[in-house]
């Protein structure tokens, strides 16, 4: 199980920060864990050896120069990144495109990094026509890649509508399973034979302990990515345990 923290810009101190390491290194037994944390702490951390992966946030579609303010996936390497997210539904909100999507990705692959593919519909609607956004998006990454490259991704699905939710409100598991079959089919376009199952599939709307449990048990996906209930150790932690 692979279980991705996505601190965004919740933790604002290196106490928090250190407190939230060191409670995600005693889960490592039970579960794959990366910390997606802000890139200052990516520094903090960079040097660390263990079984926490570290991840970043975001990458810039540039490769250095006179781009003021841009982080790239060089420096992310350097530091000790081997994880990115790419493509979040909040960086998409202030109009990402597919098109800087697959060049954060590409940028991302060619220094070593995992990109971990958000995708996502905003609402869902009685014609099923939210299938189509995530087949599109799919399709404008997978589509312009090697066979290589396309295994090398990670996949988070995170219904946009489902975010913030209690777990009472969120994704059902029978419904998360039929998109995640949906996403293999998908994908099985793109990848030959039994390879499509090799790409990992995360659920990135609401999960909490009460609810991650049966979403892990009955959808068919290979772990999550967490949002606020990543920065709570307590929260966090029974959250691991749940699904692990």
């Amino acid at each position: 199980m692979l279980i991705v923290a996505n601190w965004k810009a919740y933790v604002d101190s290196k106490e928090k920060a250190k407190k939230l390491y060191a409670a995600a290194k005693r889960l490592t037994p039970r579960a794959d864990i990366v910390l997606a944390m802000p890139l200052p702490y990516l520094g903090l951390f960079g040097g660390a050896t263990g079984a926490v992966a570290l991840g970043a946030q975001d990458v810039s579609v540039t490769t250095g120069g006179a781009q003021t303010g841009e982080v790239t996936a060089a420096v992310l390497g350097d530091i000790g990144a081997r994880y990115v997210i790419v493509g979040h539904s909040e960086r998409r909100a202030q109009g990402e495109t597919d098109i800087e999507i697959l060049e954060k990705v590409r940028r991302a692959l060619a220094h070593k990094l995992t990109p971990i593919l958000c995708i996502g519909e905003s609402e869902r609607d009685e014609e099923a026509r939210y299938l189509g956004v995530v087949r599109g998006q799919l399709a404008a990454v997978f589509g312009e890649l090697s066979q290589k490259e396309r295994l090398s991704l990670v996949v988070a699905y995170e219904p946009v509508w489902a975010i913030g939710k209690t777990a009472a409100e969120s994704i059902m598991p029978s419904d998360l399973g039929e998109m995640v079959l949906y996403i293999r089919k998908v994908l099985g376009e793109y990848l030959p034979g039994k390879s499509a199952l090799e790409v990992p599939i995360l659920y990135g709307g609401s999960a909490e302990p009460e609810n991650a449990r049966g979403l892990a048990g009955g959808s068919g996906v290979d772990g999550f990515l967490v949002g606020h209930a990543s920065v709570d150790p307590v929260i966090f932690t029974a959250l691991v345990k749940a699904v692990s």
